[in-house]
């Protein structure tokens, strides 16, 4: 796909031209490569902002541990329908 763009900074396209040419590679090479790490970083922000969040609420909500829940779990199966040896 193609996109014009009009960088409003003269030294910047300089800066990337400069930069492509003593890497061998081209304006549209940097740009996309700039331009997908700028996402990625935004795709992270949010993942961690997510993972915040969560453990807040964990801790919040008085979070335990999953093996504990997950034995309490199992604890309460076995008591009601009990265990496949007996």
């Amino acid at each position: 796909m193609k996109v014009t763009l009009d960088l409003s900074d003269p030294e910047l396209y300089r800066a990337i031209k400069v930069e492509a040419a003593r890497r061998d590679r081209s304006v549209r090479d940097i740009v996309e490569e700039a331009l997908g790490q700028w996402l990625r970083a935004l795709e992270d922000d949010e993942d961690a902002a997510a993972a915040k969040a969560a453990l807040d609420d964990y801790r919040r909500y008085g979070g335990r541990d999953a093996a504990e829940v997950f034995h309490e779990l199992a604890a309460e199966t076995r008591a009601r329908y009990g265990t496949d040896e007996e």
